[in-house]
């Protein structure tokens, strides 16, 4: 009787630790879909406006300017005034960005609107995987943390196909592709009253109580001494420096730098932003080009969902390691592809679908999951922005050049690839000499143990 009672307990706190991070990892769809719907407006936008490659690049990663510094400024206030109230301001940006760029009649008007909304992914994506970190037991943390980042595939997926249907709708199709985003931006914003706070932030404030019932719903066992881990591990902190960049934060700090920068040097974001623009350079035509991103995005989806069923029983590091070399190869072929000029049959359709699957259940699934793992508590905002800062500058940085890079020779897409290909093997050997394994692990014992 006491086992089957054991186990009611622990698949309903199971089902309240699912029901509150899929809400909040709707922030990631809309991180996801923000980033993705771009690719199917950016040369209407391009010609409308009459842009230069330079002042195209600038336009296109305005979101990203916004976004980093949406990731640089969001762990401070959701350290200080909690993780749900600046949730509820990310969906708020959400819902601008989407109708103001949609209405937007001028290029400077239409920037300032994409930068607010960088704003709001750049914060979704320090706040959202820390509460889904700070909610979830060990067990299953990487699981239900890496559901942030199915959310943001299955964003860029749905991205691909609204894009996809609606390139013939009305006079100026890239407004309808902009503001649709309205309609999940308004149900997450709604969604958001049902999620209490993280009961790590409520111990850090000292409502110990609040913080006791939220993990009665979540935990089926031994929750006061959990409480006491947790305050516990404040006080070291405190005793300690809550300064982020004092010398004993060193390897987080650095594991959250690489992770996020290699993220960005697989060089995903210049395919998710540009590639429809990349299949065109290959001779296909536009219907084709955003059909084969709609590819992309299924493949994506697919194996995201495979690296979310591994990172719990396989680990982070092997599956870092093992996309890395996948990857490694595909962008080689993509390179090769480039330079020969050799679009004959489905080759390059092929090669990106590879190279997709191995990120998706890789880098993809691990960084925002790693990222809200490797800091104590009483800096977990701070580093959380941190490493969102580092994707997000890298992100901007390389969506801005892919397009330049494009231009400057014949070869220009060859060598992007070849520099990411690289990327990729420096990437093994960082992780597999210098990484640390956290499954299974107390976020308490991870940040202690990292923290010297």
């Amino acid at each position: 009787m006491i086992i089957n009672n054991l186990k009611i307990m622990k698949n309903k706190s199971t089902t309240k630790v699912f029901t509150w991070s899929i809400i909040v990892a709707l922030g990631g769809f809309l991180f996801g879909f923000d980033t993705a719907v771009i690719s199917g407006a950016e040369k209407q936008i391009q010609e409308l406006f009459q842009l230069s490659s330079l002042m195209h690049g600038f336009t296109i990663s305005s979101a990203l300017i916004g976004t980093v510094i949406g990731a640089l400024i969001s762990g401070k206030p959701a350290d200080r005034f909690g993780r749900r109230p600046i949730l509820f301001t990310i969906a708020a940006l959400y819902v601008t960005t989407a109708v103001g760029s949609a209405l937007a009649n001028n290029v400077s008007s239409f920037i300032v609107f994409r930068f607010l909304g960088g704003i709001g992914v750049g914060a979704s994506s320090v706040v959202a995987p820390m509460y889904i970190a700070e909610i979830s037991p060990a067990k299953i943390r990487g699981r239900m943390t890496a559901m942030f980042q199915f959310n943001v595939i299955f964003g860029i997926l749905i991205a691909y196909i609204s894009n996809f249907l609606l390139r013939d709708f009305g006079a100026e199709p890239w407004r309808w592709m902009l503001g649709v985003a309205g309609i999940p931006a308004f149900i997450f914003f709604t969604l958001l009253f049902l999620i209490p706070e993280s009961p790590r932030f409520l111990i850090k404030i000292g409502q110990i109580a609040k913080a006791k019932v939220i993990l009665e719903k979540i935990e089926v066992s031994s929750i006061d001494e959990e409480i006491e881990e947790i305050k516990l591990s404040m006080s070291q902190s405190s005793t300690k420096k809550q300064n982020l960049f004092s010398h004993i934060y060193f390897k987080p700090i650095s594991i959250a730098f690489l992770v996020a920068m290699f993220n960005q040097f697989s060089g995903i974001n210049a395919i998710l932003y540009y590639a429809p623009r990349i299949f065109e350079l290959s001779g296909l035509t536009k219907s084709d080009s955003m059909l084969q991103s709609i590819l992309i995005g299924v493949t994506n989806g697919i194996f995201t969902i495979l690296g979310l069923i591994l990172i719990d029983k396989v680990g982070r590091k092997k599956l870092l390691i093992t996309g890395s070399i996948g990857m490694s190869v595909c962008l080689g072929l993509v390179a090769k592809t480039f330079y020969t000029q050799n679009f004959s049959g489905y080759g390059l359709l092929i090669f990106l679908l590879i190279y997709i699957m191995f990120f998706a259940f890789s880098t993809g699934a691990v960084i925002w999951v790693l990222i809200a793992e490797i800091f104590p508590n009483a800096i977990r905002g701070k580093g959380q922005s941190l490493g969102s800062f580092t994707h997000w500058f890298f992100a901007a940085l390389i969506t801005f050049l892919f397009p330049v890079v494009e231009k400057l020779s014949q070869f220009g897409v060859a060598y992007a690839f070849m520099f990411f290909s690289i990327m990729m093997i420096i990437q093994v050997i960082v992780v597999w000499k210098y990484f640390p394994e956290t499954k299974g692990r107390t976020l308490e014992d991870i940040g202690g143990n990292l923290s010297h």
